[in-house]
């Protein structure tokens, strides 16, 4: 049996997309599951050991390019690809225009949400067959629902994200340097994701300040991941005032999830990076200023099922108070190595 997911981005609907391929696996493991997504994610269904083939497409920039000779070209060859096989389910969980055209690229029967459901209801004319599912469910649970209306199973069981297996290179934990601990000892890290798409989802820079001083007084060193210069500015004045707290080089995502997956605990914004981080297990405390965590906050992976926490929402931001609150709640799981 062949399935074809449609899943293109952003990072955090990736990851809520992850589970469908650990139910497939358990229900149907015979199954081969096929994954289309955007170029500058593919590295993320890859770490799922049940996706056999994962097929990039990169609409973001064809859509930049629509004259050019180079932009049909490839998307020629993504049209070949999917063509190639006969999928005996092509299941578009995206609910957007654009992933409902990709889905229609397939040979198979095309599965996706009714125009009720869908996020872009004129997506649900490009399926065969189309399914309700709540739109008040969170996106991993209506992601999850409709994959088992399409194979006909019946739901089960805690979100699994399928990377307990995952092939990932941890790097050793760094050393503490001026936290107070003693010299070249490991000391237990907590990541802190500062950064974010837009600037109303930001934390304010004094708040993770106090933060980072209250970890470092409970014998944790703050590890500051930061992509672009202007993220690194950031994270470079927050750390300078953290002691013994570092901030990290630039990372693909395969990285990050390396450098995360042995992190005491992970706290960070509205960011595709916090919902890798519950993926991967690890306690995570996501912080929203400008959102609403209902529908799409952090979800738990079943082996960390009291370990993803969401605080605030869109004009209630966390108080550093209410942030160290719901770390304590975590303590013990945190001193505990991580498995």
């Amino acid at each position: 049996m062949r399935i074809l997911l449609i899943k293109t981005s952003s990072l955090g609907d990736i990851i809520h997309n992850l589970p469908v391929a650990s139910d497939i696996a358990r229900h149907l493991p015979e199954a081969q599951i096929d994954w289309v997504v955007e170029e500058n994610f593919a590295d993320v269904p890859r770490l799922h050991p049940a996706v056999q083939r994962v097929i990039p497409v990169a609409i973001r920039r064809w859509r930049k390019a629509l004259l050019k000779q180079a932009t049909w070209q490839e998307i020629k060859a993504m049209r070949e690809l999917v063509r190639g096989v006969h999928y005996d389910a092509v299941i578009d969980t995206q609910g957007l225009i654009k992933s409902a055209w990709l889905a229609r690229k397939a040979r198979g029967v095309k599965h996706g949400m009714d125009s009720a459901s869908a996020r872009e209801p004129l997506a649900a004319r490009f399926y065969d067959v189309r399914h309700p599912v709540a739109r008040a469910e969170h996106a991993v649970t209506r992601n999850r629902l409709l994959a088992a209306a399409a194979l006909g199973y019946t739901l089960t069981g805690a979100a699994d994200y399928g990377l307990a297996q995952a092939e990932i290179a941890v790097s050793p934990a760094p050393t503490c340097g001026k936290s107070g601990v003693t010299e070249g000892v490991p000391v237990p890290i907590v990541t802190l994701l500062t950064a974010t798409s837009r600037d109303d989802k930001l934390w304010p820079e004094a708040h993770w300040v106090a933060l980072g001083d209250w970890l470092q007084q409970q014998g944790f060193a703050a590890q500051l991941p930061a992509g672009s210069a202007r993220e690194r500015e950031r994270a470079e004045r927050i750390a300078g005032q953290i002691p013994g707290a570092t901030v990290a080089p630039p990372s693909s995502i395969t990285q990050l999830a390396a450098a995360m997956q042995p992190a005491a605990c992970v706290i960070g914004v509205d960011t595709g990076l916090v919902h890798l981080a519950a993926a991967l297990g690890r306690p995570t405390v996501a912080l929203y200023c400008a959102s609403v965590p209902a529908l799409t906050g952090v979800m738990p992976d079943v082996r960390c099922p009291n370990g993803a926490l969401n605080l605030g929402e869109a004009g209630a931001p966390p108080s550093v108070a209410q942030t160290i609150a719901a770390v304590s709640r975590l303590l013990p799981q945190l001193r505990q190595p991580p498995t």
